[in-house]
């Protein structure tokens, strides 16, 4: 009957021997042009946004303030540029419930060359010449010729005027004084101002942090550039020594780990000593509450202390596995070196990862730009803001002379017509948002297109070596080229399907983090329930589709198949040499990302000494930073993804030469007729990865020989035999 009865039927027919199989097909054609000719109108599409972006925004709206006019404060080639500061005519109105609301004092605010520095009235102002020339530079200039009420002394906080307010024996003061004339004869008290300012800092606290960390990456970029750069050739060389030195390297790495972990906890340790007995220390992060300072964190032992506990369960975890995992990492070893070999034959593979790290930049650049400018691509809107009851109260109005003889300003004489926010009631501004995620959605397409780019490519220059009788004489004599052309001129549409399948997952993740910031605190138990499960649904499929995508694009390289069949034959594969996966290949795995996480941790401890300022040897050579943080979390992180690049051409030609050697088992059989392409070591090491039929035990230092069946019959008692145990792996997301 048609229902499937064994594991073996399941998982597929094993390959036929086929005489005319010498490696990758050349003779081959193209694959998925549906895919290709989509992919090509969405970037076309993609060109199309940008530009419109580019013809619509203004990034000048994110660095310079904006005054009552909607004109930008200190921006050069205009009458503004010396005067960078944003004035307040009336701080006390930023006291109002509407700012929080709107986002916008209700008050007139102009530029300015430089905050006031003395108190002062209008009225006393006008009893003195110099007084009065020094007042009118914080008047607005126009019909009425407006000015403030007064002055009060301020300093400049993010671009703008705040009143310098401070405390002398509890009493809040400005300017050293505890009162102040309001301008109208009125004796106010300095605490009236506290929250005038409080809401205008609410205003701009997200942009004053925002700021403060784009002013660190201008004062430290080169630095980041140089730790960066580090990094990479602490990677290359790393993968040099792998080449000729892999036994030893591996094992430099593990000891290396641990010793920097080690350390990490020592330093952890001695920090949260250090701190005992200081004013402060003891507060707990629930009552010091979310800070825009995050140095103010590392001041408190709860702080070294989580660290602390952290980097010690991380130690325990590493020491464990290693001892568990002792035996397959000998073989794991084994295998790198084979590898090894392979590299050494395609030496050119090393310095593609150069090539990808440019295109993902180009990539990321543009979505970066175009983000940008879509984000400031808003008009101003200007809206009615008086101080008495008024029925056009926060109205759209127009900021031209002719505001003065509407019936808003004849009915309410104190009105204003002032700059509120960008916004817009086009159907491009309607649609923003949609842009904004087609960028994103575009953004993933093309990042998942050059990484399925980098790993085709790869997988073919590795399947060449292997397939071929004599190496090097039967390679390609640029194996990484040829395999590029390959992919470029045959399986765009491949790459394009494969990515794409990764990139919808991916744009539903964050549509649904953006469903979720934008209901929270409106949300109930079931609602948030229900959203942290397809969020956690989500991340599973996504790793998945990257295992299913990856070994898919490997078959690609090889056969010249679209990416279904290619998909279907990998999995397939796999699920027949389940054993050897999960046994070998992910321990395989985990010695690479030793060597990615040795690489951070070096790079990421020598950016934390010299941004710190903690070695005196660089005190007057760091730069002066808000946050020191900012740089050390940018050169840590793009030391990982520098080192994951590198690594992964070995974790790629491992993947490829384990296909390879699946695929080789069941074509041949190592007679003179149908000869393995393996070589001896690499069967060796994979030939010791999975169970025999417990009929047939044989046990061998701790590793079971696993037997060619002999017959149908063996095959499928075997087979059979080993269903509970794929049938566990399976559940396993990650697994091979």
């Amino acid at each position: 009957h048609d229902k499937c009865t064994s594991f073996s039927c399941c998982a597929g027919e094993p390959k036929k021997y086929d005489p005319n199989f010498k490696g990758p097909i050349q003779n081959r054609g193209c694959t998925d042009i549906v895919c290709c000719i989509l992919f090509i109108i969405a970037i076309l599409g993609y060109i199309a946004v940008g530009i419109l972006a580019w013809s619509q925004g203004d990034p000048r709206k994110v660095i310079y303030p904006t005054d009552s006019q909607g004109q930008f404060c200190g921006q050069a080639g205009t009458p503004l540029a010396n005067k960078p500061l944003l004035f307040y005519f009336n701080i006390m109105k930023c006291a109002s419930p509407m700012v929080l609301l709107e986002f916008q004092c209700p008050t007139t605010q102009m530029c300015v060359e430089k905050c006031p520095e003395t108190f002062m009235t209008l009225v006393k102002a006008y009893s003195n010449k110099k007084d009065f020339d020094h007042y009118k530079t914080f008047c607005k200039e126009g019909v009425l010729g407006l000015c403030p009420a007064m002055l009060i002394p301020s300093k400049p906080f993010t671009r703008r005027c705040f009143p310098a307010l401070g405390k002398t024996g509890g009493v809040v003061t400005v300017g050293n004084n505890s009162h102040f004339d309001d301008g109208r004869g009125n004796m106010r008290d300095a605490k009236d101002l506290v929250d005038g300012v409080k809401n205008a800092t609410v205003v701009i606290e997200a942009r004053q942090a925002v700021m403060k960390i784009f002013e660190d990456y201008t004062q430290s970029w080169y630095w980041i550039l140089i730790g960066l750069v580090i990094a990479m050739l602490t990677s290359l060389l790393f993968i040099v020594l792998l080449r000729f030195l892999a036994g030893i390297m591996v094992w430099v790495m593990v000891v290396m780990v641990i010793l920097v972990i080690g350390y990490g906890i020592f330093h952890c340790y001695m920090e949260y000593a250090a701190l005992k007995g200081e004013a402060g220390a003891n507060v707990t992060f629930q009552e010091l509450g979310f800070q825009t300072d995050f140095t103010i964190y590392l001041q408190i032992r709860q702080t070294w202390l989580a660290f602390m506990i952290i980097l010690a369960i991380v130690e325990v975890i590493i020491i464990l596995l290693l001892i568990f995992l002792r035996k397959r990492i000998l073989i794991a070893i084994a295998l790198i070196k084979e590898a090894s070999r392979a590299i050494g034959h395609v030496m050119s593979s090393l310095f593609y990862p150069l090539f990808t790290f440019l295109l993902l930049a180009m990539v990321i650049a543009y979505w970066a730009v175009t983000a940008v400018f879509l984000s400031t691509s808003n008009e101003p809107i200007y809206k009615v803001f008086n101080e008495t009851e008024c029925d056009h109260s926060r109205k759209t109005c127009e900021p031209a002379v002719s505001f003065l003889i509407h019936a808003e300003k004849v009915q309410c004489p104190d009105s204003e017509c002032l700059f509120a926010f960008y916004g817009g009631e086009t159907a491009y501004h309607k649609y923003l948002i949609g842009l904004q995620f087609y960028n994103v959605f575009l953004f993933f397409w093309c990042a998942n297109f050059v990484t399925a780019l980098g790993q085709m490519t790869l997988a073919g220059a590795f399947a060449s070596y292997y397939w071929a009788v004599v190496k090097p004489d039967d390679m390609p004599a640029f194996p990484v080229f040829s395999s590029l052309g390959r992919s470029l001129r045959y399986h765009t549409g491949t790459l394009a399907f494969g990515s794409l399948i990764l990139s919808i997952i991916q744009i539903i993740r964050v549509f649904l983090e953006y469903l979720d910031h934008k209901l929270k605190g409106a949300q109930n138990k079931f609602t948030k329930f229900l959203l942290c499960c397809m969020k956690c649904c989500f991340w599973c499929l996504e790793k998945c589709i990257k295992f299913i995508n990856r070994n898919a694009y490997i078959m690609v390289a090889i056969y010249g198949k679209n990416f279904c069949s290619s998909a279907k034959d990998a999995f397939l594969l796999l699920m027949r040499n389940m054993i050897r996966v999960a046994i070998l290949d992910k321990v395989t795995d985990f010695l690479l990302f030793l060597g990615k996480l040795l690489i951070v941790g070096l790079v990421g401890i020598f950016a934390f000494f010299f941004f710190s300022g903690r070695v005196k040897a660089f005190e007057n050579t760091a730069p002066n930073l808000h946050y020191y943080w900012v740089p050390i979390l940018t050169v840590a992180v793009g030391s990982y993804l520098i080192a994951h690049g590198f690594f992964s051409v070995y974790a790629m030609c491992v993947d490829t030469l384990f296909l390879c050697f699946c695929e080789d088992l069941e074509r041949n059989d190592g007679s003179a007729a149908r000869p393995y392409y393996m070589s001896s070591t690499l069967r060796e090491i994979l030939w010791k990865t999975a169970p025999e039929d417990p009929s047939a035990r044989q046990q061998d230092d701790g590793d079971v020989l696993l037997k060619q069946p002999q017959s149908q019959e063996e095959e499928h008692v075997g087979l059979t035999s080993l269903q509970p145990v794929v049938l566990t792996l399976l559940l396993v997301p990650n697994a091979k």
